[in-house]
């Protein structure tokens, strides 16, 4: 019979290790030898060593506050990679006084869940705790998520998970309305410094960086800590002759992967950057959002009909040639294609971020639909209605109709709405752009109609 598979990466005692073996893992823990990572060799053996984190571990933090009233609860971290989810798992855990228990749901299934919790339970009866951190929490199904809620509300363990993906949409909200979500943040400059001097302290060794060298490295990470701490080694290892600048430094590391993901929370939230900034009438901020997107790999075509849509809500009225801009530059990337089609749609980005701006025809039409449902079937009124048939002509359909055209100004002044309703008024067009002239003329029209 095959051997039961264990749960991965869990704590010693849980494989039976005896108190001596398992104290010579925590020694080897804390000396970590030379060719283990620097990331592994730099990781935090204490809370208040965790950069970038102040909101949560810094005197008045959330975690902070709760590890002093002595009421740890069961806890989301939610951020990117390299930002210290697994280091604030394991300090918790410690800091609290509960045994470290790690799952990860990439490799895990409901057997792995099953051993941990009969685990915790042991551990419980003896009078101890376990923190359960389950990394890539996300990953397990709905199922699998609700397999924790008896085991969490019991207190059998703390749960803390890990998810790189917004909570709100990844996890199901009975297993959220039992955690606390933290945010951590991305690293900013000043942490990734931070790491920098750590890296050189433990390595003895100052990096082959010019200042704007050292700059760019701390860039090239784009706030993920592990990667930062990856790019030193490998710069460690290169012979040079002279401290490298900018360019040289681009030349000898790769730069990490944007993250962006066509089907997750990052291409909405770029998606309403650039929106935003488009009506907000900042043409660089939108271009910077434009080419974050086109540089993660988003379809060219999926942005033009987004501007297409922006075209027509955003700017309408108030500058009629956006729209068909807007699909001459969708038609010009379909003839082009990549990469001389983008230039079209950058060339639309700056056109409605420059654009006079006005959502009139927007919030008419929603008034009109609303109008539209509120009074059903109501027939136009018979002097509008054709009559291509005696019949239609003995029972008044088009009687009175006045033709516009022969009308004094061009303008009738009749009613066109259903006998019975209110004359409504939807449209409410700007002073901006061309809905300047359009409002000046139907003020005039209300005028006239006033009159008549």
């Amino acid at each position: 019979m095959a051997a039961e598979r264990e749960p991965p990466i869990m704590g010693d005692d849980l494989f039976g290790l005896s108190p001596t073996q398992q104290a010579r893992n925590a020694d080897a823990r804390k000396k970590p030898a030379p060719t283990q990572p620097l990331a592994d060799r730099l990781r935090p053996q204490k809370l208040e060593d965790v950069v970038g984190q102040a909101h949560l571990l810094g005197p008045e933090g959330a975690l902070t506050r709760m590890l002093e009233r002595g009421s740890l609860a069961s806890l989301i971290l939610w951020g990117g990679p390299g930002v210290g989810k697994t280091t604030i798992a394991r300090l918790l855990a410690q800091a609290a006084g509960l045994k470290f228990v790690q799952l990860s749901a990439v490799f895990s299934g409901v057997a792995d869940l099953k051993k941990a919790f009969e685990n915790a339970r042991r551990q419980a009866e003896v009078g101890g705790g376990t923190l359960l951190f389950v990394d890539e929490i996300h990953r397990f199904n709905r199922a699998q998520q609700d397999g924790f809620l008896p085991v969490v509300e019991d207190g059998t363990v703390v749960l803390v998970g890990a998810t790189t993906e917004n909570p709100s949409f990844a996890l199901n909200s009975a297993l959220l309305s039992r955690c606390q979500v933290m945010v951590l943040n991305r690293l900013d400059d000043p942490a990734c410094e931070a790491l920098l001097v750590r890296a050189e302290e433990e390595t003895g060794r100052p990096l082959p960086l010019t200042e704007d060298g050292r700059v760019t490295l701390r860039a090239m990470a784009d706030g993920d800590g592990r990667y930062l701490l990856n790019m030193v080694e490998q710069l460690l290892s290169l012979k040079t002759e002279k401290p490298l600048d900018a360019q040289a430094l681009s030349r000898l590391l790769a730069k990490r992967a944007i993250l962006y993901d066509r089907d997750r929370e990052e291409h909405y939230n770029l998606i309403s950057a650039l929106h935003k900034s488009m009506r907000g009438s900042d043409p660089d901020a939108a271009l910077y959002w434009f080419a974050r997107m086109l540089e993660g790999g988003e379809d060219p075509r999926y942005l033009a009909r987004r501007m297409t849509r922006f075209a027509a809500e955003d700017v309408g009225m108030a500058d009629p040639h956006a729209l068909p801009l807007a699909v001459a530059a969708w038609e010009t990337y379909e003839r082009l294609g990549s990469p001389e089609g983008e230039l079209a749609l950058a060339q639309l980005v700056v056109h409605l971020a420059t654009a006079p701006k006005s959502n009139a025809v927007y919030k008419a039409y929603g008034a009109a639909r609303r109008a539209a449902k509120a009074t059903g079937s109501l027939m136009p009124p018979a002097h509008i209605l054709n009559a291509p048939t005696k019949l239609m002509q003995d029972i008044g359909y088009g009687k009175g109709y006045q033709y516009d055209h022969d009308a004094e100004e061009g303008f009738s002044g009749q009613n066109y709405f259903p006998d019975g309703m209110k004359r409504q008024n939807f449209y409410n067009p700007t002073g901006r752009g061309y809905e300047r002239e359009v409002r000046h003329r139907l003020e005039t029209w209300s005028r006239l109609r006033d009159r008549r």
